[in-house]
């Protein structure tokens, strides 16, 4: 196996590959990109964030988002968790922790790198999603088939992809450079979750800095949600007023999200 980015832990090679992926994502709205390079088409792809928010206005007894998380956890074939982030460690992050790394699942992750990563079990990798929980990190899951070039493993649609992502460094803040049309078929909302600015809102704009793929603006002294948005519930959690309230709509959404994603990508 060809020595993936991980593997050469050099901070000058990560970024070398996180500048290259950022210009493909800016050259996203040229003619034909989105369809004919496999990062950006939507029959190799799909992504989504799940809100951390403990304080998730749910109906009933619904489960919160990381329940999807746990499901993967237990019915996949097997674990690979890395043993730093990649993003992290080529940006030298200073608000996140390093050493939690991205966890993957199905029988292509046994192609991992031993030099980077080792094979988990359940609850070892349940513990490093509350630990990068904690931290305030946001799960990426779904299939990316960047990663298999980031990872150095082949296409077999057997690889799920856990990344733990952060505002400041993490390559999911990219998505912002993809047009609307072509960014939601690849990297979807969460189905049945909304996000809703209340009366409380006064417009001091620190949900708009937070907020990584730029997706918030204040307009007459009023945070509005765009369509950009994608849920993750940074937002909410940075509000001094608590003025943002991240909303389930669907008691189903964890079956619908967990049988969308087992289109792309078989993990069992």
């Amino acid at each position: 196996m060809a020595q993936t980015i991980l593997e050469g832990r050099s901070r000058r090679k990560i970024l070398r590959g996180m500048f290259a992926l950022e210009a493909l994502f800016k050259m996203s709205g040229l003619p034909g990109v989105s369809r004919w390079h496999p990062w950006l088409r939507p029959d190799k792809t799909d992504m989504r964030w799940l809100p951390i928010n403990q304080d998730i206005v749910t109906p009933g007894d619904t489960p919160l988002p990381l329940a999807i998380l746990d499901r993967f956890i237990e019915e996949a074939s097997c674990r690979y968790i890395y043993d730093y982030c990649g993003c992290r460690e080529a940006y030298r992050c200073r608000d996140y922790p390093v050493d939690v790394g991205c966890l993957l699942m199905g029988d292509s992750a046994r192609e991992s790198a031993p030099s980077v990563s080792h094979e988990a079990g359940v609850d070892e990798a349940k513990e490093l999603v509350r630990r990068a929980v904690d931290a305030g990190l946001v799960p990426f899951v779904g299939k990316a088939r960047v990663d298999n070039a980031i990872f150095g493993i082949r296409d077999r649609a057997r690889l799920l992809t856990v990344c733990f992502c952060c505002e400041c460094c993490c390559l999911s803040r990219f998505v912002r450079h993809i047009p609307l049309e072509h960014a939601d078929p690849i990297f979807p909302r969460l189905e049945g979750i909304t996000l809703e600015v209340g009366e409380e809102c006064t417009g001091c704009g620190k949900c708009a800095e937070k907020c990584y793929i730029k997706a918030i603006e204040v307009v007459d002294k009023r945070a509005v949600i765009g369509d950009y948005c994608r849920v993750c519930g940074r937002c909410e959690t940075v509000c001094p007023r608590d003025a943002i309230s991240v909303k389930i709509d669907d008691p189903g959404f964890v079956d619908a999200a967990i049988e969308r994603i087992r289109l792309y990508v078989d993990y069992t």
